[in-house]
């Protein structure tokens, strides 16, 4: 899985998975965009990575507003060329029961979780195919194919996310572009703290009877760096003839075949 010569946006890169990434595509070659609403944290991010001798460039973006957005990409594509590589991975969490969440809980969620994807999948996308080239992962969530309680506006969002990736897969095939979707389950990041802080999973690799949640068959929490490596994969050529897939990444916690 080399990308030398390839160019990457991954958005939600000021941490977890997203910084994950960054570093993982950076470190096999690629020119990375990090993107994130904290402009901080991935201007940190991009000195590391630069001392080390990556190419990577922090950039703040809201992925919640389409024309932001679309200036992002365009910067991205004179600064450092045709972007090859989109990876969405921005996202937000609001626990809670059904009954309990606010309509400003289902907006806040569905316009980072399903907006962000559409407008940067569409920006890029649209680039891609004059080129008839790239590949695009959304990371999504197991919990958007499994229910789970406390979680349905994120599972709901995530479940969107997810379908409307691969039926952009769909669009976009013949013009030789790839799209897929990563799943995880429970990994080691500061969301999945917030749910635990919350009682959501308040055992989570035994699984949680009462509220009808799988603990996970291999024992242990994902790492970051785990999800890396799959979104790695589906982003190489290594999965040239993967698309439209779901791939899930949680220790079997989902129970698929």
């Amino acid at each position: 899985m080399n990308f030398d010569g390839q160019v990457a946006i991954v958005t939600g890169a000021g941490g977890g998975i997203g910084a994950a990434v960054v570093e993982n595509l950076a470190g096999r070659g690629a020119a990375v965009a990090a993107v994130d609403l904290n402009g901080d944290s991935v201007l940190r991010l991009a000195t590391r990575l630069s001392a080390a001798g990556y190419r990577v460039r922090g950039h703040a973006c809201d992925v919640r507003d389409g024309a932001a957005v679309e200036s992002l990409v365009t910067r991205v594509e004179d600064g450092s060329g045709p972007v090859d590589i989109l990876v969405n991975v921005a996202g937000v969490l609001r626990a809670g029961p059904v009954l309990d969440t606010t309509d400003d809980d289902w907006r806040a969620v569905f316009a980072v979780n399903v907006g962000g994807v559409v407008h940067c999948s569409r920006s890029v996308a649209a680039r891609m195919v004059t080129r008839r080239r790239g590949t695009i992962v959304t990371v999504g969530s197991n919990a958007a194919g499994v229910p789970r309680s406390g979680m349905a506006a994120y599972a709901a969002s995530k479940a969107a996310a997810a379908h409307f990736t691969r039926c952009l897969g769909l669009e976009l095939a013949g013009y030789g572009i790839r799209c897929n979707v990563v799943a995880p389950g429970s990994t080691d990041t500061a969301m999945l703290r917030s749910l635990s802080a919350a009682g959501i999973d308040a055992d989570i690799v035994r699984g949680d009877p009462d509220r009808f949640k799988v603990g996970i068959p291999l024992g242990r929490l994902a790492s970051p760096t785990d999800i890396a490596e799959a979104v790695a994969f589906l982003a190489s050529d290594a999965a040239r003839h993967i698309t439209m897939h779901d791939l899930y990444v949680d220790g079997g916690a989902a129970l698929r075949g």
